[in-house]
């Protein structure tokens, strides 16, 4: 081949080297679809460049995926025991894996630290992997690969984005819907004054509490918690809630109601979740606190400088076909005595020492906020929980609900 013929062949090749690098930089650039990139990134390795043997891993985020092959049958290699050290274009010869002895060079994709894919071509036509043209050839292919999965790489990206926007639009909407089932008032009259607050560990969580005004003299309240966190929780919460209001208007016996609620939740929940509650019914006239506590965490009552923690009632909801046994209590209210009602969240948050908070902080902020108004109690509460884990996270969803009987 003469001298003219030799650099001409060069500058087609380096003519069709750019031509090809144009083509996919506008495919990505049109948004071409991943199946048609890889049908570039094929024809241009296969009919082009003639490799006779190649193989081609990516990375999907979670785990490795062989996109294509040609030339061999079965492969035996594991991603990341046998390629993640590799970080250059290696030869495959002094490798100990037979099967990647197969092939003649390995082109490793990073993105930084990240590796996104290893191409392992093999079988050039009629040339030795030693000879100067096809070291140019593995340049082209490395920048070749580089461009295609590293926009392949963007577009998993940006789909995985658009999905975590409307996550976030759906998890935000059903914020909006689970703060819909709060009372959007609370009273405070000559009989009672009521403060609530609920704290979500994600933006919708499982704690809840609830205020019904019965009649004249009578009004009903909750406090429940569902065991685990976020949207599962939530779902199971609202469920809870709706049955909650339409069986306290419709039957006067808590232990009546709460079996209703049991299987309810058993139908929705499948025992998959289950439910601490304390439900309580209180007379303004007779001053009596009607309550079933559910395996919940014994709301306080503080008459005068002592407490009584309000435990009587019986096991969680959602877990048994039918609830062992179920005791309402009655109890006598005096003047001015104060209760708080709480979730787990309160009593087990954590400081930076791995130590509990505690009952005995809670009743402190009670005994300490007793002449203030029940919306300063509460607030006083979170505020000491604030100070108290410091650094630390806070776990799990929280619950307040504090009621002054005047």
């Amino acid at each position: 081949m003469s001298k003219s013929s030799n650099i001409n062949k060069r500058l087609q090749l380096s003519k069709f080297k750019l031509d090809k690098l144009l083509e996919v930089t506008k495919g990505i650039n049109n948004n071409l679809p991943q199946a048609e990139l890889y049908q570039i990134f094929k024809e241009v390795l296969i009919d082009e460049l003639n490799i006779g043997k190649l193989v081609l891993f990516t990375f999907d985020g979670k785990s490795w995926n062989q996109e294509f092959s040609l030339g061999i049958d079965k492969i035996k290699i594991d991603v990341a025991k046998d390629l993640s050290d590799i970080r250059d274009i290696v030869s495959t010869h002094t490798m100990s894996n037979k099967s990647l002895q197969e092939f003649d060079v390995i082109i490793p994709v990073f993105h930084k630290s990240n590796p996104l894919a290893y191409l392992l071509i093999g079988d050039f036509a009629d040339e030795k992997i030693e000879v100067s043209p096809i070291i140019k050839h593995l340049t082209f292919i490395q920048t070749f690969t580089n461009i295609i999965i590293v926009a392949i790489e963007n577009k998993r990206l940006y789909k995985n984005s658009l999905k975590q926007i409307a996550i976030q639009k759906e998890i935000e909407l059903a914020a909006e819907m689970q703060a819909m089932l709060f009372p959007n008032q609370l009273p405070n009259n000559n009989e009672i004054e009521v403060d609530a607050k609920y704290l979500p560990h994600h933006l919708v969580g499982g704690d809840y509490y609830d205020f019904v005004q019965l009649n004249r003299d009578e009004f009903a309240f909750c406090i429940a918690d569902v065991s685990g966190k976020g949207v599962p929780a939530a779902l199971i919460m609202s469920n809870f809630q709706a049955s909650f209001r339409a069986l306290i208007k419709r039957t006067s016996s808590l232990s009546e109601m709460v079996s209703e609620l049991n299987e309810n939740i058993l139908a929705t929940a499948k025992r998959e979740k289950f439910i601490t509650a304390f439900i309580g019914k209180y007379n303004c006239v007779t001053r009596n606190l009607q309550y079933i506590n559910a395996g919940h965490n014994s709301p306080l009552l503080l008459v005068g400088h002592k407490f009584i923690e309000l435990e009587e009632g019986c096991t969680i909801i959602g877990m048994f076909n039918r609830l062992p046994s179920v005791t309402e209590k009655n109890i006598y209210v005096p003047i001015d005595s104060i209760l708080v009602c709480y979730t787990d969240g309160v009593n087990e948050q954590i400081n930076t020492n791995n130590i509990e908070f505690g009952t005995e902080n809670l009743k402190l902020s009670i005994l300490n906020n007793k002449e203030n108004p029940i919306s300063v109690l509460v607030h006083s509460v979170f505020e000491k929980l604030d100070v108290f884990k410091a650094n630390s996270e806070y776990f799990d969803d929280i619950a307040l609900l504090g009621i002054r009987f005047k």
